[in-house]
């Protein structure tokens, strides 16, 4: 029960989060601004703390998700943060070094996240240039 609330909760705050490129408000000024580079951060930083809890909590929950060549299965709690964190990164930015690859439901999820990378500058351009 826990591991499908926590799974609800992160979902729907990565949701709300892109929500957030989609919705419009007027920004005073200039296009290029810290202002909207500060939105664009926090959108992938949310998002990818985001994925890296899903994976987490996958993890945690016996699903494997992510293979890592240096972690074991007795490795602490923050090292599967740290991988997951890292593996969400490498993810939405479409780096991908290849030192960590998803498994199972992991590249459903790793998919999707990308997915999300590659339309967030392209969403985040069309509503600077639309506003």
């Amino acid at each position: 029960m826990l591991f499908v609330l926590l799974l609800l909760s992160i979902s729907t705050s990565i949701a709300m989060s892109i929500k957030t490129m989609f919705t419009s408000y007027r920004i005073k000024g200039k296009r290029l601004s810290l202002e909207n580079f500060l939105v664009l951060a926090m959108l992938y930083v949310t998002v990818t703390l985001g994925f890296a809890l899903l994976y987490l909590l996958f993890e945690m929950n016996g699903y494997p998700v992510v293979k890592d060549g240096v972690l074991t299965s007795g490795d602490g709690f923050l090292m599967k943060l740290e991988s997951s964190f890292y593996f969400s990164a490498m993810t939405i930015f479409s780096v991908g070094y290849g030192d960590i690859y998803p498994l199972g439901i992991g590249r459903m999820l790793a998919v999707f996240e990308a997915l999300i990378g590659y339309t967030i500058p392209a969403a985040f351009v069309a509503r600077v240039i639309i506003d």
